[in-house]
């Protein structure tokens, strides 16, 4: 297990050290005056004595990040040592850092716990006595109260989060409001963050689980109606994604309030899919005829297409609709770029996936007194629409990169998890879509996964369909802003930072 922590929180040796550090700590508030903090009283100086040092703790690991010449981690202690830290462990962090010049009033410290690709999985700013203490307000001890040659020891305690990244990277760094103080040299990240202390957690790889559906061509004698009916011949065998996943996790849940499956099947002129939505209560709540509503905020499909299917977020394409039969569909340069702000533009709004489709609902849609079945999604979209791909209609042999999600609220179930990786947007997490000939054997249903819930299989619907119609050219129109839902705590449903 390996040296227990040396400093704080012992209290004996904190009473040992005391005196002379009462001393430092006072002469650090004259000097301080810059700082234009709140003073500390005499008390709370005698509790932060205890993390001020001149010399290493015991066990430390050594470190050299420079940040900016100002500051520097020089060293940290991870207790307890152990060769896996699970879901749930306790774990205690001590990061040393080292005042080479005093900085100016307002940088103060900041730690994130993220993933190995260098998503956010959980902010611990507020952790450790340099930065949260009883009584005041602010962070008692920032770096623009350092003195010069001083150490001061910054301890973090925090739990393993549950389903973490294979390795969860202690981010720590120096912001004043959006500006952080860049790392010179090895030792951190793109966002100026540490990236030198990794703990493994035990946990599987994402990037070793990404789906995989082979999709077989449509014979030249089958045809497709976009009824919203999914009940040709052609859709019955057609390969089926299985039951979607908690995106987080990868695993069925069967908490979430929205589940469901997708299918697909393609020709020279057109991607078809289809969508089986299991959703107790179906609403829609937007205006008729609305031009890309924000629909991932209340019901709606989702797929996301990224042709390459290299997963590097490039030139990805965004459709969404909802149980009214409105569209949503967008295409972006880069992950989640281009972005307008808050309320956006999301992309290139602009573009149109020219699509046909059609809604069968299962239920009564906006009403909230009977329990529905859910909805049935059904589209054609023109190959001529992708012109981003580098091929389309692709060959046969061909791989592209899709997900698909059953959203609900700015969250939802979907077909391939994202492992905390990112927000649904994130194409490496995407599957892969692979396109077979008419005739080759691999497309067979068999070969495919799982099929869909059984109250959201294809039939007919127990109620009326809200289509099918195509959409026409955009025309630029303005926009209600309308904030985003605050993110659930549900399971399953995104809450990490927003789907947008």
């Amino acid at each position: 297990m390996g040296a227990p922590l040396d400093p704080p929180p012992l209290a004996g040796r904190a009473l040992r050290l005391a005196r002379p550090l009462l001393a430092a700590a006072a002469a650090l508030a004259a000097t301080a005056c810059s700082d234009r903090s709140p003073p500390l009283s005499q008390s709370q100086e005698a509790q932060l004595a205890a993390y001020m040092n001149v010399r290493p703790p015991r066990g430390m690991v050594p470190a050299d990040v420079d940040f900016d010449g100002k500051v520097r981690l020089v060293g940290y202690v991870v207790s307890p040592r152990q060769a896996a830290y699970t879901p749930g462990s306790r774990v205690t962090v001590l990061l040393v850092w080292r005042c080479d010049q005093q900085v100016d009033h307002g940088w103060e410290l900041f730690t994130h716990l993220v993933s190995e690709s260098g998503a956010l999985i959980q902010n611990i700013d507020d952790r450790g006595p340099l930065r949260k203490m009883e009584g005041y307000e602010g962070q008692p001890l920032p770096p623009s109260r350092w003195q010069p040659g001083k150490l001061y020891l910054d301890e973090l305690k925090f739990v393993v989060p549950g389903d973490p990244s294979p390795t969860l990277v202690v981010a720590a760094g120096i912001a004043k409001g959006k500006t952080r103080l860049r790392i010179l040299g090895a030792g951190g990240d793109a966002e100026s963050r540490t990236s030198i202390i990794r703990l493994r957690t035990g946990a599987r790889s994402g990037s070793q689980h990404i789906k995989d559906l082979a999709v077989r061509k449509l014979a030249p004698d089958a045809a497709i109606v976009i009824d919203g009916r999914l009940d040709e011949p052609a859709w019955e065998a057609a390969p089926k994604t299985g039951p979607f996943v908690d995106v987080t996790t990868g695993r069925l849940n069967p908490a979430l309030p929205t589940q469901g499956a997708a299918r697909l099947l393609w020709d020279d002129a057109f991607l078809y899919v289809g969508f089986d939505v299991v959703d107790r209560k179906v609403n829609g709540g937007w205006p008729a005829g609305a031009r890309d509503p924000h629909l991932w905020e209340k019901d709606a499909v989702e797929l996301m297409i990224d042709p390459d299917g290299d997963g590097d977020n490039k030139d990805y394409y965004e459709i969404q609709i909802n149980p009214q039969n409105l569209v949503f569909d967008s295409q972006f340069d880069d992950y989640n770029a281009p972005r307008g702000g808050p309320d956006g533009p999301f992309g290139h709004e602009e573009w149109s996936a020219d699509l046909t489709s059609a809604v069968q609902i299962k239920g009564t849609i906006d009403d909230d007194g009977d329990k529905d079945e859910g909805y049935a999604v059904e589209a054609k979209i023109p190959w001529v629409s992708l012109s981003k791909a580098k091929r389309a209609p692709p060959a046969p042999g061909d791989a592209w990169r899709m997900n698909f999600y059953a959203m609900q609220n700015n969250g939802g179930s979907g077909w391939s998890p994202l492992y905390g990786e990112g927000n649904f947007h994130r194409s490496r997490r995407f599957g892969r879509v692979r396109f077979l000939a008419a005739d080759d054997p691999a497309g067979a249903s068999s070969s495919a996964s799982a099929g869909p819930p059984s109250s959201a299989s294809a039939g007919p619907p127990s109620s009326a369909s809200a289509g099918p119609s195509a959409t026409p050219p955009k025309a630029p129109s303005p926009k209600t802003p309308a904030a985003p839902p605050p993110a659930s705590g549900k399971p399953g449903i995104w809450a990490g930072p927003p789907d947008r």
